[in-house]
Parts: C-alpha cells; structure tokens; sequence
C-alpha cells in the first residue's frame, strides 16, 4: 500500500502577522551564532521550483514516495525517466543572491552552521562550508543493496548511453529534479543497475515517505543547542524533518526568526518572520552588514565527485 506523505498544512487566522521590518535579522547576525535552516524557497530564484508556493509543484505533482520506488520496478522506471530528463537542467542550476549572501555570512563569522532541506547543493556551490544536506544531495545517488555512494553525473552518461535519443518534452521541473512526462513517454526507458553488484539504484534522498537517518537528525539537534538564534529563510515547515528544530530551539528560549513571504507552521514559535522576497532581503541585509557578496558558482553536476 501506498503511503500518503504529510503535503500540506493549511494556515488559520490567529498566526502572528508578518512584517516588512528585517531589523531583527541584522541584528541576530551582528551578535552571530545564527543556525540557518533553508527551504525549497531558497531556491526558487535559481529557477528551481518550490513545492508549496502559489505555482508549487503540489498543485499538480504528487512526489514519489520511497515506499513506492522500492516495491514497483514500473514506478522506479518512471522516476529514472523522469529523473534523467529534470537533471539536464537540474544539475545545471547556479546559486542565487540569497545563497551567496548565506555564504558570506559566515565566511564572515556570523553564523554556526547552516542546516539545508533542499536537494540541490546549492549553498555549497555559492562557497557555504558544512553545510548539512538534512534531505541528502540529487548529486548523489546509493545502492539499495551494497550501500556504495557514486556520483550522479556518473549514471546519468550511462543512462544516456542506454537511452540514445531519449529527448521527450516536459510539462514542468518539480523541485525533486523530477520532470514531469507522461506514462507513454516514459515506457521504453531504461534504467540502470548499480554497477558494482547489479542492484537497485535510488538517488542518495530522503523519498516522502521515508525518515531522515537519526544520526543526521541527532547531528542537527546539537547545532540547534550550540547555536544563539535560528534562522529560516524559505521553507514553509510543512514537514516535521525542519519543524522540529524550530520547536527545539522555541523551547530552549533561543529566538527563532523566518524570512518567509507566506505564513509557516513555525510562525507561532517564532520571535519574527519577515515577509519580504528572500535574495532581495538577504541583499540587503549583507550590504546593511557591510558584507560582500563574492562566491564561488559550482553546478551541482561538477559537485558530485566531492562528497
């Protein structure tokens, strides 16, 4: 049986309002310490689409959930299909002004970490450093069966080579790096095995419907303890998985601040959250700081080989 994912939450009149006053922010990363916790809306501006935004990708595109891709060969077809196609554009996606500005800030010693939801790597190719992928990395992809990591810029050249002239056009890119085809564009695609043992491959994420490994989670809980203040910049908090450390850090009386345009599941445990676009925001805060903006600009593609 298929199991649904949590997708949605639907916010209720008696959130806190947001405000257009990023003050509080400037001032949390003045006083540094600052854990930042990224979302799917990080990312937008780099043309990767969110899940939950008023174009999200749940409108019209139900995820593959993990429990799905290990029991039906059909459906793991349709995902590698799929897959190889988003990647094309996917793995070629460049960081934004939002990521940059996260880099810079702790090159510049005001954060204590930086915790990602978001698949793509990004944060690292704008020069962020340790940064923890809580969702894990579509650079990556691991055997089901002998557990070996390889890149992802590997199997898509043997999928190429197993699927010549495979070229269908998309309806769209989901954020998942998934596009979106029909059954009959995707029937006579070929998958391929792990190379190593001949098992199946999944790429290196946590599927909806599967749960983050508990050391990455326990590794995460001590940078909410370690840190002064957390910070989210562009996740809704639908999910648990982020949620959670919004909580952990509520309770602990840490201040929790969110740059979000739209209400999250967090607001009521949050000491602000400013409604304002994320990489104008940022911007603005790194030139208020007297931070530079200068990154590095790696694809994910050319990341994978590194992990």
């Amino acid at each position: 049986m298929r199991t649904r994912p949590t997708l949605s939450w639907t916010p209720t009149a008696d959130l806190p309002p947001g405000t257009t006053d990023p003050g509080p922010v400037a001032d949390a990363l003045r006083a540094g310490g600052v854990l930042v916790l990224s979302g799917a809306g990080m990312s937008t501006e780099s043309g990767i689409p969110d899940y939950r935004g008023e174009r999200g990708s749940l409108r019209r595109h139900t995820p593959m959930t993990y429990q799905e891709f290990t029991s039906s060969a059909r459906a793991r077809r349709r995902y590698w299909a799929r897959g190889h196609l988003g990647w094309r554009t996917f793995g070629q996606a460049a960081p934004n002004a939002g990521h940059r500005a996260v880099a810079a800030f702790g090159r510049h010693g005001m954060l204590s970490g930086v915790i990602t939801q978001n698949v793509d790597g990004l944060h690292q190719a704008a020069g962020s450093e340790g940064v923890v992928e809580l969702h894990g990395s579509l650079g990556r992809v691991v055997c089901l069966s002998c557990g070996t990591l390889s890149p992802r810029r590997e199997l898509a050249r043997r999928l190429e080579e197993a699927n010549a002239g495979f070229a269908p056009t998309p309806a769209a890119l989901n954020p998942d790096g998934d596009a979106d085809l029909t059954d009959d564009q995707v029937a006579d695609f070929r998958p391929a095995p792990c190379a190593i043992c001949g098992g199946i491959l999944k790429p290196d994420v946590v599927f909806f419907g599967e749960n983050v490994p508990p050391e990455r989670v326990g590794h995460c809980r001590d940078l909410v303890d370690a840190a002064t203040s957390l910070l989210v910049l562009g996740s809704s908090l639908t999910v648990m998985s982020g949620l959670r450390f919004v909580r952990q850090a509520a309770r602990a009386g840490k201040p929790v601040l969110i740059v979000n345009r739209d209400p999250t599941r967090g607001d009521r445990d949050a000491a602000t959250r400013v409604a304002l676009p994320l990489g104008a925001t940022l911007t603005a805060l790194a030139d208020g700081l007297g931070v530079p903006l200068d990154g590095l600009s790696v694809p994910l593609d050319e990341q994978a080989g590194h992990h």
